[in-house]
């Protein structure tokens, strides 16, 4: 008796997520069909030239538009950025670099700050404890 394996697939809301891409700004073929793990694979390996274009220029879906602005996706809101953004607006704020991307970027700082110093105290903390624990 051999095993057969089944296919893993995925819907294209998910496929587009994991290529870091705008679901709506894909093909209707990509939109409309299911997408293998290997297909997914292939696309990654070697994208077709749609996905060279969105990648480059947009529509970037919005933890791409937060990532490239260096804030987080709250921030986005919080400054009114509802929308998927291309490359040449996302250049174009950073290059305007209003108040609320500077107030943005600034606690998202902090917050990556934050995050070092708790990683590292409780670091301290394990170390500690293994040390009690050795004697």
């Amino acid at each position: 008796m051999t095993s057969r394996q089944n296919t893993q697939t995925m819907k294209p809301a998910t496929a587009a997520k994991k290529l870091g891409v705008y679901l709506e700004a894909t093909p209707p073929e990509f939109q409309e069909g299911v997408v293998s793990r290997s297909e997914l694979n292939a696309l990654q390996a070697d994208p077709p030239e749609w996905l060279v274009e969105l990648r480059r220029n947009g529509p970037h879906p919005r933890p791409v538009v937060a990532a490239k602005l260096g804030v987080s996706a709250s921030g986005l809101a919080r400054g009114g950025v509802t929308e998927p953004l291309t490359t040449e607006q996302i250049d174009a704020l950073k290059q305007e670099l209003p108040e609320w991307l500077q107030q943005e970027r600034t606690t998202q700082a902090e917050v990556r700050k934050e995050a070092v110093r708790i990683k590292e105290k409780n670091r301290a903390k394990q170390q500690a404890e293994r040390g009690e624990q050795a004697r």
